[in-house]
């Protein structure tokens, strides 16, 4: 992808997010169900990086991403310590840390954007996170080599587009923001190519991009029902 700028002049993209020669497979999957059902095509998602976002829900977005995301351990430290796919570890070690970077970020952004913005639903959109947070506990604990590397994957190939929302966000309410550790993705390719995986890291990827696209819903119908939107 070349370099773009979204409104608020934040690049989206400085790098490529894959190197061009995408290897065939399980890999592609992810790629490809990325570029097809990931937070980057959701309306609400590129709402946010359009002019003038609302800041309630910028809020919201912050938030809800912090209870998903900001919790240690997260998805990805609990798949590093099942460590089904030995392959996978040392991959899996340096996005762990990676990703603290990350639910730092989340702390300090949730803690200065202020409390949720009043809406109505509270208690069911409350619900619906705790799913959303049991959805990725499950993926990350699979006992089926794959499931949760590919689950991982995904989640990687996912935050670019969450972290525009993110940097947004920082730049409205003066949050410094930090420069992204996350390993590369293609980083992974090798460690995830074991024979007879592919159709387990396919599903990870799949379920991990569902529940993002769930969350990205939500988000959009508390806007509805707050009139933000």
């Amino acid at each position: 992808m070349d370099d773009a700028v979204c409104p608020h002049g934040i690049a989206m993209a400085t790098t490529p997010p894959f190197s061009d020669a995408r290897p065939a497979g399980a890999w592609d999957v992810v790629v490809r169900l990325g570029d097809t059902d990931g937070s980057a095509v959701h309306p609400h998602l590129r709402r946010l990086l359009g002019p003038g976002p609302s800041q309630r829900c910028l809020s919201d977005a912050v938030h809800a991403l912090c209870d998903v995301h900001g919790r240690h351990p997260g998805m990805i430290d609990d798949a590093l310590l099942h460590g089904v796919q030995p392959g996978s570890l040392l991959w899996l070690e340096a996005a762990a840390i990676g990703f603290a970077v990350e639910r730092r970020y989340l702390a300090e952004l949730t803690a200065a954007v202020g409390p949720l913005p009043s809406t109505p639903g509270q208690a069911m959109a409350e619900t619906a996170l705790a799913g959303v947070r049991h959805a990725l506990s499950i993926l990350a604990e699979s006992q089926r080599a794959g499931c949760a590397s590919g689950a991982v994957a995904a989640l990687l190939q996912d935050w670019p587009a969450i972290r525009l929302v993110l940097d947004i966000a920082a730049l409205r309410f003066g949050v410094d923001v930090p420069v992204a550790a996350l390993p590369a993705l293609d980083g992974g390719v090798a460690a995830m190519a074991v024979p007879g995986t592919d159709r387990a890291i396919g599903f990870g990827a799949q379920q991990l991009y569902a529940q993002h696209r769930g969350l990205w819903s939500l988000l959009e119908a508390r806007a509805s029902a707050r009139g933000d939107i």
